[in-house]
């Protein structure tokens, strides 16, 4: 395509709507730098064509250096058999209280789902009726008064311990949780000590379960 007869655009990928664009853009008054025209930048090259000047070319890349680019693998996360496995670095044992809480300040605490109500505080041997407010209740305070055992605080998540415990349903005398995240303890300890806590408050509850038997599995200890 010929401009004036002093401008040639060469271009064998672009649209014409482009080159067109291009060649209205050479017509305006004022001198100013050409482009060569790449997947992904702009880089200086001759002078435009103006009245004032001869002629110029603007030629066009042929792709031939355009490249898919690939997502950022997150090095905390690990996908094994289409599961995500946390594989971050936690503070020792061994470390200061300031080095944990440093840690565990840079991760989110588990998410209370089913129902964060304020605790209920009562001693071991009490008779609470049985219902799911008064489970609600009890499981918050659990989630305090044995909360070695979760990620709620800072200083346990910052040594690995990312794990929570919700409530999901209330089955006749049988109370129904969900385990997530990282637990020191076996997850059937934990399990057992939270449902100790609650039956020793509401003892109604005859039996505490999860909602599915794989939550407490140690490839369940593993998922991010």
């Amino acid at each position: 395509l010929t401009v004036h007869n002093t401008m040639t655009i060469v271009s064998t990928v672009f649209p014409i709507a482009v080159v067109a664009a291009l060649a209205a853009l050479s017509l305006s008054s004022c001198t100013t730098d050409a482009f060569v025209v790449r997947p992904y930048r702009i880089s200086e090259a001759s002078s435009l064509w103006c009245p004032s000047s001869s002629s110029s070319t603007i030629l066009y890349s042929d792709w031939s250096d355009f490249g898919v680019l690939e997502d950022e693998e997150d090095d905390d996360i690990l996908m094994s058999d289409g599961i995500a496995v946390d594989r971050r670095d936690y503070a020792k044992e061994e470390d200061s209280q300031e080095a944990k809480d440093q840690v565990g300040a840079t991760l989110d605490p588990p998410t209370i789902e089913g129902g964060d109500v304020e605790p209920l505080f009562v001693p071991a041997g009490s008779q609470l009726e049985l219902s799911e407010e008064n489970v609600l209740a009890i499981l918050s305070a659990c989630r305090q008064e044995i909360g070695t055992l979760f990620g709620y605080t800072a200083e346990n998540r910052g040594v690995g311990i990312t794990g929570g415990v919700d409530f999901v349903d209330l089955d006749g005398p049988s109370v129904i949780l969900r385990l997530k995240g990282r637990f020191w303890h076996q997850r059937t300890t934990v399990l057992d000590r939270v449902a100790n806590y609650l039956q020793s408050r509401i003892p109604e509850i005859i039996d505490v379960t999860v909602e599915d038997e794989w939550q407490l599995t140690d490839e369940a200890n593993e998922v991010f």
